[in-house]
């Protein structure tokens, strides 16, 4: 059923449940963005952040909120999440023949699924096609994840509830498969089968016909924004991608723009062989996951809401996952619209 608010359209598939969103006043829009949902998530959590794309950019963008990894589907793993978001974005791009340009805006576990599903989707540069790599034959701009834990959930203080004690990492890495199923595995580094590494570590590389890294690096730019505290679900160095030497010592920002963002950097491509000084390692599959990631460049934004009456939901705030609950994180929102390329 399709609804109108304010020059914004959007419409709820009755078949799969996905949310679309286009300006009312413009149906040309050529650039689709795929917005995905964390763990146990639903399109309503990116309805806010969808809603401002296309108010700041109406005859730009066509926003699809997906829904293939609804609520407990989540829990299938990040290779069946990535499979099944592959799908869905192949049959928007099939019934809107205008579309030339693909981003992503991915939260939390989201960013994960995304990450593989552009692997499966990737297109590599061929004589009579762009000289650039694509995902599914579109222009690839934006990669962007929030709060996202790119290296997984085992290292130590990557969960900030199980308070950076070893031990309680060691025994939720035992059990954390009775809680979240496969995907708990994934996110724990504890799916080594048929003597394959972690999914995790397998997803910063091209392997077989899933080419990672190579639809990484066709994006123009990829971001990570992180919360620096307060996200009891997702620690700073995994969303960040960064080591412990790595994590930038921060000030509270001036910005009245932007109060929530407290520190920027962009990172340059590097072959992963340059170490911090003095960095040492309890993780070697941690550290091949940041040299791995670290072969393309990022944007790092660094996100704190310490000051905030809702800094214990950081990990929804951050998102906007709830317009009503979740409100000061607005500012996130407008940071990721001012900076994102048409």
């Amino acid at each position: 059923m399709e609804k109108q608010e304010e020059g914004v359209c959007s419409a709820e598939s009755v078949v799969d449940g996905s949310l679309d969103v286009w300006s009312c006043k413009n149906s040309a829009a050529d650039h689709l963005v795929v917005m995905v949902h964390g763990i146990l998530g639903s399109t309503d959590d990116w309805k806010f952040g969808a809603e401002q794309f296309v108010k700041r950019l109406p005859h730009k963008l066509f926003v699809h909120c997906s829904e293939k990894n609804a609520s407990a589907l989540t829990l299938d793993g990040v290779d069946v999440m990535g499979e099944r978001l592959a799908s869905e974005v192949l049959e928007i791009v099939e019934t809107r023949p205008n579309i030339r340009k693909i981003s992503f805006v991915a939260h939390s576990l989201g960013g994960l699924a995304a990450r593989y599903a552009i692997g499966k989707l990737y297109k590599p540069p061929n004589l009579q096609g762009p000289s650039q790599g694509t995902i599914c034959g579109l222009e690839a701009v934006n990669f962007i994840t929030v709060a996202t834990p790119h290296l997984g959930s085992m290292g130590n203080r990557q969960v900030p509830f199980l308070f950076g004690v070893s031990s309680f990492e060691k025994v939720a890495g035992l059990v954390i498969h009775w809680i979240f199923k496969r995907t708990g595995r994934h996110l724990f580094l504890k799916d080594e089968e048929e003597g394959k590494p972690p999914l995790l570590r397998r997803m910063v590389e091209d392997t077989g016909d899933c080419h990672f890294m190579s639809a990484l690096r066709a994006f123009k730019r990829r971001v990570v924004y992180s919360n620096v505290g307060h996200d009891h679900i997702v620690g700073w160095r995994t969303a960040s991608i960064r080591r412990d030497s790595e994590l930038p010592k921060w000030e509270d920002s001036l910005d009245e723009k932007y109060p929530h963002i407290v520190y920027e950097e962009l990172c340059k491509s590097c072959d992963g062989e340059d170490v911090p000084e003095g960095e040492t390692h309890s993780n070697d599959i941690e550290e091949e996951m940041i040299k791995g990631l670290s072969t393309v460049s990022w944007e790092k934004v660094d996100v704190s809401f310490h000051s905030s009456r809702q800094r214990f939901a950081a990990h929804s705030v951050i998102q906007v996952k709830s317009e009503t609950m979740h409100i000061e994180g607005a500012d996130v929102i407008e940071h990721i619209i001012d900076h994102f390329h048409p």
